[in-house]
């Protein structure tokens, strides 16, 4: 099947909140919660999305003639491409009964591993969608990356136990989930962690450690401190505190501390190849996308996400080819204007 009619497919199988738009661009969700929009005033998403299309690519064909390669290396492993999709969770409630959690991750951490990266998957308040979803990445050869919401120290450690006997390669926590409200009502130590309780948490896991939310140059030094392999520039979509900058905004300053200290990915509004070649240029190592490839799941299962990531492979080689970059290491902020 084609883009155009997986993506068809999944009209009606998303909803009610989750509109299935034909360019996931933040705005007909709004602050639609439950489902995919941002807390009040419901702005952060659609900013995500707007501030990668302000950004221009500069054109440049004057250079050799070859296929451009994007191949991405991360802890150890090689991938074909630096765009891992991003943990989401809750699916029924925020996204619609077709899949329930669990079900979702067997496709996508398979599908995922299949084309040669990886899938973050996401935490909740039922320990069994964290298990599963680790039992279905050791079945993959431990290529997938389970995301474990900041508990307290007790509750991650035993979730870091079940990563580490089933030989995962990496694991991550979404710091910027630390707001929720099923976080804050536990006790002790949920929420919000030190400088010293990440390295804590991090030397347990005993493995290339990824931390999720961050936002500021001063949070990236900091996840550099406690140790952390890799960030996630994310503001979680607006979902967990609105008027946030988007993630392009605040790229280029985290990647300006932190670049060679430490891999940088980013999340949020990235819904094309060329969007993926804006990161890059910003300073990204390599980019998350969590909505583009769910509705696609929902409209075509593993077939919807193996087109999903043609098209934008494709779509980042093309740009690649007109601005001459034979490599993800040929893209700089030469290549772009407007940031």
């Amino acid at each position: 099947m084609t883009y155009q009619e997986i993506h068809d497919l999944a009209n009606g199988q998303v909803g009610p909140y989750c509109k299935n738009c034909p360019v996931c661009n933040g705005r007909a969700c709004g602050n639609a919660m439950p489902g995919p929009g941002s807390k009040v005033p419901g702005n952060v998403a659609a900013r995500n999305y707007e501030k990668w299309q302000e950004i221009c690519v500069n054109m440049d064909t004057l250079c050799p003639n070859v296929e451009p390669d994007i191949g991405f290396d991360f802890a150890g492993r090689h991938f074909s491409a630096p765009i891992f999709a991003a943990p989401i969770g809750a699916l029924p409630m925020h996204y619609g009964p077709k899949y329930k959690d669990q079900a979702y991750n067997e496709i996508l951490i398979k599908a995922a591993a299949d084309y040669g990266v990886a899938a973050l998957t996401g935490d909740g308040v039922d320990p069994e969608i964290m298990i599963a979803a680790v039992r279905e990445m050791a079945k993959a050869g431990g290529v997938g990356i389970p995301t474990i919401k900041p508990w307290n120290k007790e509750a991650v450690f035993a979730k870091l136990d079940w990563v580490s006997a089933n030989n995962i390669f990496a694991v991550a926590m979404d710091v910027d989930g630390a707001g929720l409200p099923f976080l804050k009502a536990m006790n002790p130590n949920a929420g919000s962690k030190s400088v010293e309780e990440m390295r804590e948490l991090i030397d347990y896991a005993d493995r290339p450690f990824i931390i999720k939310g961050i936002m500021t140059p001063a949070g990236a030094l900091k996840a550099a401190e406690a140790g952390a392999a890799a960030i996630v520039v994310s503001n979680h979509g607006g979902r967990v505190q609105g008027g946030t900058p988007a993630t392009a905004e605040v790229l280029p300053a985290i990647a300006d501390a932190v670049k060679g200290k430490l891999t940088i990915f980013v999340d949020g509004g990235i819904r094309s190849g060329v969007d993926v070649f804006r990161a890059v240029a910003l300073g990204a190592d390599a980019v998350l996308i969590g909505r583009p490839i769910l509705n696609m799941i929902y409209g075509g299962g593993a077939e919807g996400f193996k087109v999903y990531l043609d098209k934008i492979t494709g779509e980042l080689k093309s740009t690649m080819t007109m601005c001459g970059a034979a490599t993800l290491k040929d893209i700089d902020r030469s290549k772009v204007f407007g940031f």
